[in-house]
């Protein structure tokens, strides 16, 4: 099985073809879906999908696109919403410097109240990174050390030293399509030399189709097609990357193998 560590389920893209986009998921081999928040105001949205589809987890909080639209989410408004069993992690939140879309100073603070709800509940943090290396750097470090903390770099596009960063703190690092293309080679060699243990496959759908599916809409059974390439990088075969990125997401995203052990309790029983 394949995990698809990250997409957006709830986007236009898919509002009249979702039934299709999750079937020919599960003709991919990808088992399990994880449809992430942008804004907690449309929390009932991820949570509707989630429960209507044993397939999709979900997670709850901001982008850093939308942090002056929600500045001012407690980190407590978090920590509720997320004891939904279905609700397997904390963000997406970060920084984005590239288009700025929110205050960067506005950024860094929505950032780190859902670090601060990310420690609490024990739940991984999905982390936005785009153009803010050094001060991504900065915030992760300081935070760290002032309490421990589980999170992803996801679809990793920054520079080698995040990475690295982010690897010594015990994060893991998602990719995306981007490991596939042409002009990728920079993201390849990074992505080869983190430990096999910290990788993840996602597709940051409807975004960012990997190749050959460059240009259209991006779903989730296309994490293949990353996951193939990651393949090459690293040396593995396909099903081994499946085993291997599907033991990382049960064991970064805990909440989500309790759900599923559950589950199959509930129908053996």
């Amino acid at each position: 099985m394949l995990v698809d560590s990250h997409c957006h389920l709830d986007f236009p893209d898919f509002q009249s073809r979702l039934s299709e986009v999750l079937t020919s998921a599960a003709e991919a081999g990808v088992g399990r879906m994880v449809t992430i928040s942008t804004h907690v105001a449309r929390f009932e949205t991820y949570r509707a999908l989630a429960e209507a589809h044993e397939s999709v987890f979900f997670t709850v909080g901001t982008h850093p696109h939308n942090a002056a639209l929600e500045p001012d989410v407690p980190a407590e408004r978090l920590i509720e919403l997320s004891r939904h069993p279905r609700c397997i992690a904390i963000g997406e939140a970060g920084l984005d410097y590239h288009y700025d879309k929110s205050p960067r100073d506005v950024q860094q603070r929505v950032f780190r109240t859902h670090i601060a709800a990310a420690r609490e509940t024990g739940l991984p943090l999905v982390i936005h990174a785009r153009n803010a290396d050094e001060d991504m750097i900065g915030i992760l470090s300081e935070e760290m050390g002032r309490g421990r903390f589980d999170a992803v770099l996801h679809c990793f596009s920054s520079g080698e030293r995040l990475a690295q960063v982010g690897v010594d703190l015990g994060l893991y690092v998602s990719f995306s399509g981007i490991l596939t293309f042409r002009n990728s080679d920079e993201i390849r060699r990074i992505a080869s030399a983190v430990p096999h243990e910290r990788l993840l496959v996602e597709t940051d759908a409807p975004y960012l189709a990997p190749v050959p599916h460059r240009g259209k809409t991006n779903e989730p059974a296309f994490v293949a097609h990353t996951a193939h390439v990651l393949g090459d990088v690293i040396g593995m075969s396909d099903e081994a990357v499946a085993k291997l990125t599907t033991a990382n997401f049960y064991r970064l995203f805990a909440k989500a193998a309790v759900a599923d052990a559950n589950r199959g309790q509930a129908l053996a029983s």
